[in-house]
This record gives structure tokens, C-alpha cells and sequence, in this order.
């Protein structure tokens, strides 16, 4: 079983590569009261990657290491490269990569298969840094590194490494106050973000960085890059999908939604031919992470609703009940979810948005003023929603157009904030606007959502004669919320933007 821990460490390199290097004297660093010496272990870690270097170029690693303490199967996902934070998920060790790891790295791997790529043998000098109370501060390693390529004709290179990695719950500014000797003793940080990359430029075989592309100019330039950085957040989300970590499936669903969105809006930019079939797979896959997530918020709301009962309007075993309820729906949902991010239409999904950044289906001929004209049409479509629903007399209907005109607000929103970097001040005012509307229309559709629950839930609950009283009386309070919405919105779409300043 796979486990998960928050690693925060610097990486130095001796003064002169392959030299050997004596750590300074850290008993009179701030806060240390003793330095432990645990001796040297050998370590062997093999790095697997595609042929290709898919997971260095993203800054991940996956190794199998013998040796120490943890010896095992190690994934290291960064969190914040510039601060040293990565997610070490470990396995036991075993002969293949284990299949809960491989997971995580499916939206960078996809189909291309793992291979043994580099070979580290380490003989590594421990240090323990402790506090008057015996904690441990941090950990302090001098580490000779041999390291052998087992790829295109081999390539071998060695050098000396200091590593500095924070206990656990540790203040990471504590790593400054030993960086100040380890300056002083001529140690500078290490260029290279990990072991294995060092590696990969020590033996001849650096990753190239990938060009970062020019400052947008022209409408086609904004909307692509736009579309670039959505499917890079859909890549980089998966890990954290698969992980359940919190808000990982509403960004990822945000991140699907934005670039469904800037295919349907700028259609004048890009050939619908071609994106309408890519917008289908997009809709598909935010309605699937939407059984998650929408699960997922509709339980916090009731539980929300229901902790802030009085006790004596709380009848019955309500919150059992709804635990049960939730459990029930969510256990099947993520159990969904990992199969449809396991399965084919997925990865075909992600190859084809790669194709869609590479190269791009421009249309021949763009109007003037492109980006202002799909903003412009997508407002008014928004504008179109809300008096429509705002006609309607209050229920079903009235619920139902107002769920639609939710959905052209995100739509009108993600059009405007594409924009903004080319359109400046009057795209902002859009993007504003649209968001606020999404926001109230977003609590209006949730007591629908939440109503047919409680209706639900109550119905269980008389079914095992137990009382319903306190369902009745939350589905009560929730069409009082739906009220609320309903007036608000008058007097907020009465702010809609002025289109005047488009002319």
C-alpha cells in the first residue's frame, strides 16, 4: 500500500565536483542542541522513465532504491520546485512498478511504456540535527553519487552532493539558518532539481527546456495560449484527481470547462470542424468529473445545513443518515472516476489536445477584432438567458432556465478573462460581472440540487420509520434560499456591462 509524504529539502554541491567534502560544524546552528552521527548506507536506485524523458521534463521521478531506511518504490511530485516541496508516494518493494504509481504518472506516460533509465549508487553520510528535546530538525547528508546511464550507449559521471531535508511538521526556515554554513564552507546550491537530472546533464543527455512561447500578439496567439495553459492544468490535475486531494477534481473540471469554452466562443478563430468533435470529449469528461465533485458539495452543504441545527430540531438519526448516503454515492463515483481517467477515450483525449497545441486548426480568415466579437456574443447570449428566465414565473421551468443561464455565464466569464491580456480593462469588466452571476446563479442551482436530496433522504427515512421532520424542515430553508437568488439577480443584472466602449 502506497503512502505519502511531504518532503521539503536543498540540494548543494561541494566546491569542486567529485571532491570530497567535510560538513562544517552545525552544533551552533540556531535551535540545534546535538548533532547525531548515523553513519554512511549505500543506496541503489534505478530511475524509470519513457525513452523520451516525459516524466524528467515535467520535473518527476520514479526510482527503486535499495538501501536505508526506505527502501522501496519512490514517486516525487513537485509541489513547489523554487522551495524544494515535492509529494513522496512510496510502495514496497517489488520487482515491477507498482500499479498505484503508474496511475499517477498515466497523463504523462499515456500508453509509452516505463524503462529502466539511470542507475544512482550513493554512499551517503547521515547527520541528524536535534533540538534540546531530542527532535529531530532536520537531516544532513554528504553523498558520494556514481551514476550510469542504462540507455542509448551508456554514459557514467560522478560528483558530491549535500543534502538538506526539514523533519516532518519542521519550519522550513530553519534550511536557511544551515544553508549559512554550508555557504560559509564554500557548498552552493545545486542548479539541477533533483539527483536524476543532474545525472541526465552530468552524462551528456540533459533535457532541453522547452521554449516558452513569445508574448501573445495577434487574436490566434491569446486564444492558443489560453488553450495551452487549460491543458497543461488538466495534465498536471490528474496526479492530484487520483489522489483525492481536496478541490483537485474542481480545478480539474474548471480547467475542461475553460477550454471547452474557448473552442465554442473564439469558432472565428478556430475551425469547428475540427474543435466540435474535441469539445464533445471535453463535455464528457467535466460531466464525469462532475459525478465526483458535485457529490462532494452537495454533502458539505448538509452537513453545513445540519451542524447548524438547534439539537432539538435534529429528529432522528439524520447525520448517520447522511453519511451513509454520502459514502454510498461518492465510494461509487470515485471508483468511476479512476476507471474513466484509467481508460481509453481519456488518454485519447490528452493526445488529441497535444495535437490541438501543436498544431493549431486557424481559420484562413479571422475578423478584425476577434477576440471583441466573441466576447461581445457571448455577453449578449448570457443577456438572452437571464430575461428569459427572469420572464418565467417561479418553479421548475424558471429552475431550469436559470441553470441555463448559469452555464452562459461561466461561458461569457472564461471568454472575457481569455481576453483580458489583449482587451485590458473592458474584458476585466465582463469577466466580473459574468462571475457574479455565475456565483448567485451557482447557490440558486445548488438548493435545487440539495432539495432533491433532502426529498430523498426523507423519503428513506420514512420508509425506516423514522421522522422526516428535520429533512422537511432543511428543504424548507433551502427554498428560501432559492427566493433569495431569484430577487438578487434583478437588480445585479441591472450592472450588465455597457458595450458602448466596444464600438
Amino acid at each position: 500500500m502506497a503512502e505519502t509524504k511531504r518532503e521539503i529539502e536543498r540540494k548543494y554541491e561541494a566546491p569542486e565536483a567529485g571532491e570530497s567534502f567535510v560538513l562544517p560544524d552545525l552544533s551552533n546552528v540556531s535551535g540545534v542542541e546535538a548533532v547525531v552521527d548515523r553513519g554512511v548506507v549505500d543506496l541503489d536506485a534505478v530511475y524509470y522513465d519513457t525513452l523520451d524523458q516525459r516524466l524528467a521534463a515535467a520535473s518527476i521521478t520514479l526510482r527503486r532504491r535499495t538501501g536505508g531506511g526506505d527502501e522501496g518504490w519512490h514517486l516525487k511530485l513537485p509541489v513547489s520546485l523554487a522551495e524544494g516541496v515535492r509529494d513522496e508516494i512510496r510502495a514496497p518493494l517489488s520487482d515491477d512498478v507498482p500499479r498505484e504509481l503508474t496511475g499517477l504518472v498515466r497523463s504523462r506516460v499515456r500508453e509509452t511504456g516505463l524503462v529502466p533509465l539511470m542507475r544512482l549508487r550513493s554512499s551517503r553520510d547521515v547527520r541528524e540535527l536535534t533540538d534540546a528535546d531530542g527532535a529531530l530538525l532536520a537531516e544532513v547528508s554528504v553523498d558520494g553519487v556514481r551514476a550510469e546511464r542504462l540507455t542509448d550507449g551508456g554514459g557514467s559521471a560522478a560528483w558530491t552532493e549535500i543534502e538538506v531535508e526539514l523533519a516532518d511538521d519542521g519550519d522550513p526556515a530553519f534550511l536557511g539558518k544551515v544553508e549559512k554554513k554550508l555557504r560559509k564552507a564554500g557548498a552552493s546550491r545545486s542548479a539541477a532539481p533533483s539527483k536524476l537530472a543532474r545525472a541526465l546533464d552530468e552524462t551528456g543527455t540533459a533535457l532541453r527546456p522547452p521554449q516558452a512561447p513569445g508574448d501573445p500578439e495577434t487574436p490566434a496567439d491569446h486564444v492558443l495560449a489560453y488553450i495551452r495553459t487549460q491543458r497543461d492544468a488538466i495534465v498536471e490535475l490528474d496526479p492530484a484527481v487520483r489522489r483525492d486531494l481536496p478541490d483537485a477534481v474542481h480545478q480539474m473540471r474548471v480547467a475542461t470547462r475553460r477550454l471547452r469554452g474557448a473552442l465554442r466562443s473564439y469558432r472565428k478563430i478556430l475551425d469547428r470542424a475540427v474543435t466540435r468533435p474535441i469539445g464533445v470529449e471535453l463535455k464528457w469528461l467535466a460531466a464525469e468529473l462532475g459525478v465526483d465533485r458535485d457529490q462532494e458539495v452537495l454533502t458539505e452543504r448538509l452537513t453545513a445545513d445540519l451542524d447548524a441545527l438547534p439539537r432539538e430540531l435534529s429528529t432522528g438519526p439524520v447525520h448517520t443518515r447522511l453519511r451513509t448516503w454520502s459514502r454510498a454515492r461518492r465510494s461509487g463515483s470515485r471508483r468511476h472516476l479512476i476507471a474513466v481517467l484509467d481508460g481509453r477515450r481519456y488518454l485519447t483525449l490528452l493526445g488529441t489536445l497535444d495535437a490541438l497545441v501543436e498544431a493549431p486548426p486557424l481559420r484562413k480568415k479571422q475578423p478584425e477584432k476577434a477576440l471583441t466579437k466573441a466576447v461581445r456574443h457571448d455577453y449578449r447570449r448570457l443577456a438572452e438567458h437571464v430575461e428569459e428566465a427572469l420572464a418565467k414565473d417561479p418553479g421548475t421551468d424558471r429552475d431550469v432556465s436559470l441553470h441555463e443561464a448559469r452555464k452562459a455565464a461561466k461561458r461569457a466569464r472564461y471568454a472575457a478573462e481569455l481576453a483580458v491580456p489583449a482587451l485590458g480593462d473592458p474584458a476585466k469588466a465582463v469577466a466580473k460581472h459574468a462571475k457574479a452571476l455565475q456565483t448567485l446563479l451557482g447557490e440558486h442551482q445548488d438548493s435545487v440540487m440539495a432539495r432533491e436530496a433532502l426529498h430523498d433522504l426523507a423519503a428513506q427515512a420514512y420508509e425506516a420509520g423514522e421522522s422526516a421532520f428535520t429533512y422537511g424542515l432543511l428543504y424548507g430553508r433551502e427554498e428560501a434560499r432559492a427566493t433569495a437568488a431569484e430577487d438578487e439577480l434583478p437588480p445585479l443584472w441591472a450592472k450588465a456591462v455597457s458595450w458602448s466602449r466596444y464600438a
